[in-house]
């Protein structure tokens, strides 16, 4: 049973069997190797001052430690990347604790934990029983855990901060890891990510050149309608062309599919990103933490994945399945 574990989750073979990771992998590193030079000529041909600079080389300088932190585990197996994810989940509800001040009750707090290690545990075993049950039975916990040795007065804001905190990064970002255990999780996950990612990238752009009306202004004021619909266009064709060859010979792969799987993104990154700055307003606060020079903390670097994560997993487990030719219970027994 060890090897067999052992061969499903940690089994490098075939990595680059798709062309999305080889060439993905490729494109990557060289964006990485080439920004400096980029960034530089960008300064001189816009004169930017030496702020800004600063900014963007430390941008560049946490993408040197974010993108390999991601995209090895992807290439080693299934297993690495649900325990980088994992570990993700943990240190993002951290940054939530610390901000929000849940991290006083200690109880609420370790039921969290207990719930992301939980569901961490589901994903690798691919028990998806477990999986869909834990919410509600955390959420169980939280309840009790709210009231038990603390006066009423504050309830509902224990209750609420505990019960957010499971959802946001046990339950949306388990979503990610569980997309892991199918057969072709790599340029999945690779092709979701970049579009995420660029989705953002997108968004800044095209509002700094078109942007005027502003989008929320109260929640983000640097967002801008323009941003948003620049977004949404861009990031769309970028996921239907990539994904013509990511889920090549798929369902998911057909055109309709791949439009919808856009906007999904597209239009859920974008609100997971007004959420969790929503937060922060509500907060007083600029960034969670200041953990990723010129990104803030690993909460603002991937507040966009925790809408899109379960919006897309449960549309390609209603039109195809996920892991289902993969074994399951692999620790506990079928």
């Amino acid at each position: 049973m060890i090897d067999a574990f052992v061969d499903r989750l940690f089994s490098p073979q075939n990595a680059f069997a798709n062309p999305v990771t080889l060439w993905g992998t490729v494109g990557l590193g060289v964006v990485l190797a080439s920004a400096p030079a980029c960034i530089a000529l960008v300064g001189r041909a816009r004169r930017l001052d030496k702020t800004v600079m600063r900014e963007l080389y430390a941008r560049h300088m946490t993408w040197l430690i974010l993108i390999p932190m991601l995209l090895a585990p992807a290439l080693i197996g299934p297993g690495a990347i649900i325990l980088v994810i994992g570990v993700l989940s943990l240190s993002c509800y951290a940054e939530f604790a610390r901000a929000t001040g849940l991290f006083r009750w200690r109880l609420v707090s370790l039921f969290v934990v207990i719930g992301i290690l939980l569901t961490t545990f589901a994903v690798y075993d691919h028990w998806y029983g477990l999986f869909v049950a834990l919410p509600s039975l955390i959420l169980i916990g939280i309840a009790l855990s709210a009231m038990w040795g603390v006066e009423p007065r504050g309830y509902l804001q224990r209750l609420a901060l505990g019960t957010l905190a499971y959802l946001f990064f046990g339950v949306c970002l388990g979503h990610l890891g569980f997309m892991a255990n199918d057969d072709h999780y790599r340029p999945l996950l690779i092709t979701l990510m970049l579009c995420v990612e660029c989705n953002d990238i997108f968004a800044y752009i095209v509002g700094r050149t078109l942007g005027r009306r502003k989008l929320a202004p109260r929640i983000s004021p640097n967002k801008t309608v323009a941003g948003a619909v620049g977004a949404i266009i861009l990031t769309t064709s970028l996921f239907f062309v990539v994904g013509r060859f990511a889920f090549a010979g798929q369902i998911i792969g057909g055109p309709i599919h791949l439009l919808m799987m856009g906007l999904i993104i597209t239009v859920g990154g974008q609100l997971g990103d007004l959420v969790v700055s929503a937060l922060k307003r509500d907060l007083n606060l600029k960034d969670m933490s200041n953990l990723l020079p010129g990104h803030g903390g690993l909460l603002d670097r991937f507040d966009s994945t925790l809408l899109v994560a379960p919006a897309i997993f449960h549309y390609i487990v209603y039109f195809q399945g996920v892991g289902l030719h993969q074994p399951t219970r692999l620790l506990t027994g079928s």
